[in-house]
């Protein structure tokens, strides 16, 4: 009889463990996939989104500023030459 409670103690301890390591496997799975839901929602999420196009239009914008600012560079640069043919003393500098 003491045979069969011992058995029977070994069997459940076994189980009981077994339980155990099956439930953290299944915490571990879960945490796994939580971290990887959040780590994608922020690598490709709305706010990321969102990022990324404000990012583009102040790039286009910037584009667009550079060039202007490029074309009246060259206008002051064409009318400071033709200023300084037109003043003799500009030369002796």
């Amino acid at each position: 009889m003491s045979d069969l409670l011992e058995e029977y103690d070994t069997e459940s301890i076994k189980r009981f463990y077994r339980s155990r390591f099956v439930a953290k496997l299944f915490l571990a799975s879960l945490l796994v996939i939580g971290f990887g839901v959040y780590v994608g929602d922020l690598l490709f999420g709305k706010s990321s989104l969102d990022v990324l196009l404000g990012l583009q239009s102040d790039k286009n914008y910037l584009e667009r500023r550079l060039q202007s600012l490029k074309e009246e560079n060259a206008a002051l640069q064409k009318t400071y030459f033709e200023l300084r043919q037109l003043d003799p003393d500009l030369h002796k500098e």
